[in-house]
């Protein structure tokens, strides 16, 4: 499932990093692991990664739509052990199923958005599969969906193929979102989290309320702004050249939990090298390395061809 905006930033002492999920954004997939919207070790890695370049650095999240909603979920898989210190979720989907639902069932609109959406997947996923024998099986299915809802393509793709290994394959598509979702987990979130929606989303309709149960997640929920909107001026909101109200008590957090709140160093788990990939102790079954000609970084500067590895 696509929402939008796939990003995750990550703010470290004043610079940014975007990450770009495998697939999206034009970056190649080159491993039969596929992009899907309850993935966590795309951004888990990275983390590894910068953590390694810089050790001593604060880390805050800022995740955007389903960026939002990763970013939930990794501070609540993480728990203590997280690697960032804050986050800040920006229009999270919350509840994947609610939203999938409603944009497959809703009105003609929300139906157009969401077959956009799903037929986007077929596009972006059908010439890794034509490439990669693993995934050769679900070939003719995939190519047979003429224009499925979002809830159809996770149906009968995402919530069976998206990845071979354990959760997959789920026995049906609510069983996936109920896993991929944040609104269930937001309680083990061990780290300060702000989060904004607007009462007005077209997309995100069911927000979790209970938010309070947690002592370290405020929810805020704006009159009006739409999905990522915030305008300021309500008056040639097309044109692009005004400002976003969402940045203002969004710099205001980051510099809150950035320069004020007191936290241990280093977090995370230990590092460690496997076979040339960073990983972590006890979770060796992931890491990250820069492949050869992928370019040096310097500083936040990368040199040569693109970073990969990630």
């Amino acid at each position: 499932m696509t929402v939008v905006d796939n990003l995750l930033g990550l703010i470290l002492l004043g610079r940014a990093v975007v990450i770009n999920f495998r697939g999206c954004a034009g970056t190649p997939v080159t491993s039969d692991q596929l992009y899907h919207c309850g993935t966590t070790d795309d951004a888990r890695q990275a983390l590894m990664y910068i953590a390694k370049c810089y050790p001593h650095a604060r880390l805050i999240g800022v995740g955007f739509s389903l960026g939002a909603n990763m970013l939930v979920r990794y501070l609540a898989q993480e728990g203590e052990h997280s690697r960032l210190v804050a986050g800040c979720a920006l229009s999270c989907p919350w509840d994947l199923h609610a939203v999938s639902s409603r944009l497959s069932k809703g009105t003609w609109m929300e139906q157009v958005y969401s077959r956009a959406l799903a037929q986007n997947l077929v596009t972006t996923h059908s010439g890794a599969l034509a490439r990669n024998a693993a995934f050769a099986q679900v070939m003719p299915t995939i190519l047979s969906l003429k224009s499925p809802s979002l809830l159809e393509f996770d149906a009968l793709y995402t919530s069976q193929h998206a990845s071979h290994v354990a959760p997959f394959p789920f026995p049906n598509v609510r069983e996936y979102y109920s896993w991929a979702s944040s609104h269930n987990v937001f309680t083990d979130v061990r780290v300060p989290l702000l989060a904004i929606n607007a009462d007005d989303d077209p997309i995100v309709r069911d927000l979790p309320l209970d938010v309070g149960r947690s002592g370290l997640v405020v929810l805020a929920i704006t009159r009006g702004g739409g999905h990522l909107g915030w305008s300021t001026c309500r008056k040639r909101w097309w044109s692009g050249d005004h400002p976003r109200w969402v940045r203002k008590p969004m710099l205001e957090w980051l510099r809150a939990v950035g320069e004020d709140l007191w936290v241990d160093s280093p977090r995370g788990r230990p590092l460690c090298t496997v076979n040339g990939f960073i990983s972590e102790v006890g979770r060796e079954n992931i890491g990250c390395r820069e492949i050869k000609g992928g370019g040096e970084i310097t500083c936040n500067v990368v040199r040569g061809q693109r970073l990969a590895g990630l």
